[in-house]
Formats: C-alpha cells, structure tokens, sequence
C-alpha cells in the first residue's frame, strides 16, 4: 500500500505549470462580480502604496522650510493616503477571502457530487480515503491561494511593475543598476522552483496515501484489534507518515534555500545602490528627499520580489491540489446515464430479465463471474438464488441495481434495458437489505427513514414493528431517537439486520432484492422476520440470495447457480428430486450431512 503514491505522483507529473489554476475558472466565473471588486480595491490599495513615497519626499524636502502650514499639508496628506490604504486593504481582504470560501465550498459540493455518483469499479482503483484527502487537504490549498496568494501575488505584481517604472522616473541611472540584479534573482527562483514543484506533488501523494492508510484501519479497528494486528498497521502507517513528512522535509528545505538566496541577493544589492545614491545626495546631484522616495521605492519592489518567491510556492501546491481536484471531476465512469433516457411505464410491474448476460469484475478480467446467464423473473414472483460461495448469486443483486454493466447481453426491467434508462429512475423502484447492512451515525428513526425520506414517523414506527425492531429500538435510551454511533456499533449484527429490514419495508418498492437478508438473525428474530418478509413479498418481485436453504424453501422458484452459471431451477421438492448440487447442499444442511 505504502508503494502506491508515487506511482500516483508520475501519472500526474504531466502538467508541471501554475497554469493549472486556469482550471479553476468555471468555479469562479458565477462571480465575477465579487471579484471584479476585489480587482479594484486591489488595485486601489497598489496605487496608494505607490503614491504615498512621493508624499514622504516632500516631507523629507521640506523639512527645512520656512512655511510651517505647508509641510502641516503634506503630513495631513500623507495621513490621508494611509487611511484610504487600510480601508482599501480591509475591503481587499474580506472580498479575496469571501470569493476564496464560496469557490472553494463549490469545489467540495462538485467534487462530492461526482464522486458519490462513481459506480464501485471506481473504488476498486482508489481508497476512499484519498478522495476525502482531495476534498478536504487539496480544496484548503486552493482556498489558500484564492483567498490570499493570488491576491497578494497581483498586489505585489502590481507594486512591482509600478514601482519600477518610479524608480525609474525618480531617478534612472539607479534604477539601471537595480535591474541589473534581476536576472540574479530570477535563475535561483526558476531552478529552485522546478525541484519544489516536485517535492510539493510528492509531498501531498503521501499525504493523502496517508489518509488512505489511516481510514482503512480506523474503519476495520475492530478486526485489527481482534487479529492484534496493531503493531503492524502502526508500523505501516507510520512509514507513510514519515516519507509523508520527509516529502515535506525536503520541500521546506528547498523553499527556504530559495528564500535565503533570493532575499540576501535583493537586499544586498540594494544597499550597494543605496551607497551609490548617498554619494549623489552628498555632490548635489539629487536631493534627499528623492534618495528617500527611491529607498521606499526600492523596497516596494524588493519586498515585491521577495513576496512572489513565496507565494510562488504556494501557486505551485495548489496548482498540483487543482489537477489532482480536477482529475476526479473528468474521471470517466464506466457506468453512466444514457443522453436519451427511457422512462418505465406506471406502474411498475417488476419483471426483471437477464439475456444472455457475461459479465467480469474490472479488478478480476480474467475470472467471468456470470457465464452466459439468461433468466426471466416474472411480476410478483419470489426467486431465490443459491449455491456456493462465489457462485454469481450477489453479482446479480449488483447488476440489477446496475453497479456494472455486463460485458456482454443486457439486463431488462419491465422489458426497457436498464442501460436505456437514468439510474435514478428505476433504482426508486428497487429495495434492498444487503448481507452486511450500512448503518449511519444518527437515529435509529433516521436510519429507518433513509428509505424513504418523505416518511411520516407513523410509517417509519410500522415498518420496524413489520421487521420485528420495534421492541429492541424502544428499550434504547432515547427510543427511536436514540443515537446508534457511527456504523451502527451500539447494535448488534441482529439489530442492524433489522434496521436494515425495516429501512426496505418502509420503501415500499415493486422489486425487493433480499441478499442474505436473515444471516445475522437468532432462531427467534428469524421467524418474526421471516414472517415480515413473507407478508411484504406479497404482489412484489422478490429475489432472495441465501445460503441457508430453509429460508428459501417457500420461495416460488429456487435458482442453483455455480461457477457463475444456472445450472438447475425449480421448487425445492423438484429440485431435490433431480438430485445433482441443490439435493447435495439440502442433504448437508437438512441432515448435518449425516446422509451424504
């Protein structure tokens, strides 16, 4: 696991450039507005840092003057111009930090959006981990930049460029040789820069392998301790951790060699010309108040400089956040919505029919886990599937609700191909109790809503009691408004199962999909549940995975699968008639396999 991220960092090593952040516009153009205001208190604020030097050189001149209310108008002045300059870099900073906060919550929004959309085969090529580390550590980047850098990089442009050109009017022969310091500071900043580049995409890779590492185990805590595996996920999360941090170790070094180098560079050339300067005030040649003017200007630039080599590591990180951002946007699915989708007629009858259909895991190419499948369930009927482990019979579960698509055939409810239609759409009439049901951190009631979130309490207080939970959710603290704790873990397997139960009465769908819906059940909970499950199969097309053959010997039609193929269907009388591998798995079940 430890090994996956930098083989991360070279797929995305393709775009090295701070243009990167152009991709960001779609998400900031809805406001273009906000930041044109920003734009011109940015440019308000550059202006009057510009202006205020030449109010201090005429402070500076006139210190010797005999009018004593003029030089009281330029400190007034020069006092004006500073109150304008914070009310402007007030406004600047609550405008740049609103626009960074509302771009960046749309990023979190869209990116959640897509990837809470992804089929399962995208999960099978990245931990669910690193995308909450792209949601979370890549958006803070970005809002990092457009809520401060860019800001600060354009001021800084800004004072740059208008700086220069002062210098240059104030005085041009030591303005020449303050440019000739320039390239001197430009190659450090573009040698150094490649190699931060680098270690800042290094860096966040590991991070987010971090993250990946960490949700994984917290999520399974109970299986590491249970195995005493904590050392050894201690110890592999702490590799990541500190290649992580060596990642950052050596980023901070580099940063702060190119900040060292470029700031001596700055500052050391510039009291060079300041002594020339001080030489020119001393043979007549400019006036003090124009060396000071020059000085402040001087340092505008040089701070401008200085302050760009900054941030340029910063645009560097966020333009890597924004590609690895933009990488889960552009993901292509293997399972989407036709352009055209064809909408099912009303009411839903629920026939669901499976032509022909071949299908392989993305991560298993090699393994077909269904083999030429064709099988038609009729309106209302009860089907169950059985069969060994590995047999096909979830897989089935998971293409009716359409997770994949089949690589060859096609799978059809009430005879529209399910490939026609928008997912949303016939999943509304679908219900499902999975074999390990998904509890969430909130109320028993809630989580019972869940399927069905326009339920009354009413409703949702009457599937429980159909799916025997109404007593067990009672005896809780709080009733039905009790918190279950993240994943459900105030309750038991039993209990969960039947929040799970309930949760697929209350939705009160035409196509029930039962996937060992009682494994977690005692003797008792199985026939109170097993009872509900008869009733709410009623004029429903029920399909029942189970390895437990005393559940599904009611069923109207028992499916044998093997190897990922039908190999017997009938009731379960017909079948053990026919002997083969139904009669063999009843004789080991029925008889403790006394009579195999």
């Amino acid at each position: 696991m430890a090994e996956a991220a930098p083989t991360g960092e070279q797929e995305r090593e393709k775009s090295k450039r701070v243009g990167a952040l152009g991709r960001l516009w779609p998400f900031m153009k809805p406001y273009r507005k906000l930041m044109a205001a920003a734009v011109m208190a940015l440019v308000l604020t550059a202006c009057v840092s510009l202006i205020l030097p030449m109010a201090v050189r005429r402070v500076v001149d006139n210190f010797g003057a005999e009018d004593g209310a003029l030089l009281d108008r330029y400190f007034a002045a020069a006092m004006g111009l500073a109150g304008l300059l914070a009310i402007g870099t007030g406004l600047r900073y609550a405008l740049v930090t609103r626009l960074g906060e509302r771009v960046v919550a749309d990023i979190r929004k869209a990116v959640f959006d897509r990837v809470l959309a992804m089929s399962p085969a995208f999960y099978e090529r990245i931990m669910t981990g690193e995308v909450l580390s792209r949601i979370t550590t890549d958006t803070t980047l970005i809002l990092s930049v457009i809520g401060s850098s860019i800001s600060i990089a354009l001021r800084n442009i800004l004072i740059f460029i208008g700086g220069l050109t002062l210098m240059l009017l104030t005085s041009a022969k030591l303005t020449g040789l303050v440019l000739l310091l320039v390239p001197i500071v430009i190659v450090p900043i573009l040698t150094l820069g490649r190699k931060l580049r680098k270690l800042s995409r290094e860096n966040q890779d590991w991070i987010a392998e971090s993250s990946g590492s960490a949700s994984e185990a917290l999520s399974s805590v109970q299986t590491v301790q249970a195995f005493t595996h904590e050392i050894h996920t201690r110890r592999s999360f702490s590799d990541v951790t500190e290649k992580s941090f060596d990642a950052a170790r050596r980023r901070i070094t580099t940063r702060a060699v190119m900040t060292v180098i470029v700031i001596f560079l700055v500052f050391s050339g510039i009291v060079g010309v300041l002594w020339i300067g001080a030489n020119d005030v001393r043979a007549g040649t400019m006036t003090p108040g124009a060396l000071v003017q020059f000085v402040i200007y001087s340092v505008m630039v040089a701070g401008g400089v200085g302050a760009l080599s900054e941030i340029w590591g910063e645009l560097q990180r966020a333009a890597g956040a924004t590609e690895r951002l933009v990488e889960l946007l552009e993901t292509e699915d293997a399972v989407n919505d036709p352009s055209k989708p064809v909408s099912l007629s009303a009411p839903v009858r629920g026939e669901i029919a499976f032509d022909h259909v071949s299908f392989q895991y993305p991560a298993r190419p090699d393994i077909p886990a269904l083999d030429d499948v064709d099988l038609v369930i009729q309106p209302g009927e009860t089907v169950a599937l059985v069969g060994p482990s590995g047999a096909g019979k979830t897989t089935v579960i998971q293409l009716i609700q359409r997770f994949y698509d089949p690589q060859k055939g096609k799978i059809t409810l009430d005879g529209v191909a399910l490939t026609d239609m928008a997912r949303d759409d016939f999943r509304r009439h679908l219900a499902l109790v999975p074999q390990d049901p998904v509890i969430f951190a909130t109320t028993a009631r809630e989580n019972i809503r869940f399927g069905r979130p326009e339920a009354s309490d009413a409703e949702v207080e009457a599937a429980a009691r159909a799916a025997a939970a109404h007593d067990f959710i009672m005896a809780l603290p709080d009733g039905y408004d009790s918190q279950v704790g993240e994943r459900g873990v105030m309750l038991s397997g039993g209990q969960k199962q039947r929040i799970a139960i309930a949760r697929a009465i209350l939705r009160d769908a035409p196509v029930l999909l039962l996937d060992e819906a009682t494994s977690a059940l005692d003797a008792e909970s199985e026939r109170a549940v097993q009872s509900a499950v008869d009733m709410l199969a009623e004029g429903r097309t029920t399909i029942i995975v189970a390895h437990r053959l005393a559940t599904v010997k009611k069923a109207d039609r028992i499916i044998v699968m093997e190897a990922g193929r039908v190999v017997a269907q009938g009731t379960h009388d017909e079948l053990v008639a026919q002997g083969g591998l139904y009669a063999r798995l009843a004789r080991l079940q029925f008889t403790d396999g006394r009579a195999a």
